[in-house]
């Protein structure tokens, strides 16, 4: 069984990374508020899901004591923020800078682990690093409009929170089933997100037919083929590997958002993105 999984994860991996390539263009297609959108992409996940947890021998979340929940917690908090932040940057710049610069991760994952949890950090790692840094100042630092640098700035926020994620579920991913462990994630992230909206002052309803449509998309899509693919790959894949192929999400919402929005990236940002692509796959090999 084991041998057939592993033949069958580098196809899930592939399916996860054309799904959460549609994410982009289905956030800038809604008319919702952004905040909105991440609320129901991730409450509808939550909802797919529970056939599954139902389903599934066991109790859902078994192996989840104190630590273990306020681990997920945590980083459902962490998720929360990053969609806050990530969504609300394709508001304020174009799709190709807004994924290429929330694609750092693996690199906020790097400098959280030294930081954090005393890790030791490889030379490769440092260069990866520096390469990326480079490749976010050419694509932050000279943009098209104020407006753009800010949601740069969004996006590039939206990287370190989910750096923040990955770290803060580490642990918990070892020890709970994957059901129980996107459960549990995804509910606190879902719970932050609503009270994020409330504090905004956004209605929770109202919105159009098409909106809704697309809430589900983004959760059936990004949410359930993709990230919780990609949550069981990685027990079955390196997550070096993972980090590397979730790159190509830059080039699918690229095309993507030329095809249905007719956006087409300026050479500064295809320049910059090319080298924080580069960066971030030398410092996720370097692991």
């Amino acid at each position: 069984m084991n041998e057939v999984r592993s033949r069958v994860a580098p196809v899930g991996l592939a399916v996860a990374i054309l799904a959460v390539s549609t994410s982009t263009v289905l956030v800038r297609a809604t008319t919702a508020p952004s905040i909105i959108a991440a609320l129901y992409r991730v409450t509808f996940t939550v909802l797919l899901l529970v056939p599954f947890a139902i389903a599934r021998p066991g109790t859902p979340i078994e192996g989840i004591d104190r630590r273990a929940a306020g681990g997920g917690i945590l980083a459902g908090v962490a998720l929360a923020l990053h969609f806050a932040t990530w969504f609300e940057s394709l508001e304020w710049t174009s799709i190709a800078a807004s994924v290429t610069l929330v694609q750092c991760q693996p690199v906020f994952v790097v400098i959280g682990a030294v930081v954090v949890l005393n890790e030791r950090v490889t030379r490769r790692a440092v260069v990866g690093i520096a390469v990326a840094l480079c490749g976010m100042v050419i694509l932050s630092g000279v943009p098209t409009t104020q407006g753009s640098l800010f949601g740069n700035g969004l996006a590039i926020t939206g990287a370190a929170l989910a750096g923040g994620y990955v770290l803060a579920g580490r642990s918990l991913r070892q020890r709970v089933n994957l059901i129980g462990y996107v459960l549990v994630v995804y509910s606190a992230c879902a719970v932050v997100l609503c009270l994020l909206a409330i504090a905004s002052g956004y209605p929770l309803v109202g919105y159009s037919a098409t909106d809704w449509l697309l809430f589900l998309a983004m959760a059936v899509g990004p949410g359930l083929l993709g990230h919780t693919v990609i949550n069981w790959v990685l027990a079955h894949v390196r997550s070096t590997v993972v980090s590397v192929a979730l790159l190509g999400e830059s080039v699918g919402a690229t095309l993507l958002g030329l095809l249905v929005f007719g956006e087409i990236p300026t050479a500064i940002t295809i320049g910059g993105g090319v080298v924080v692509l580069c960066g971030i796959a030398i410092t996720a090999l370097s692991a």
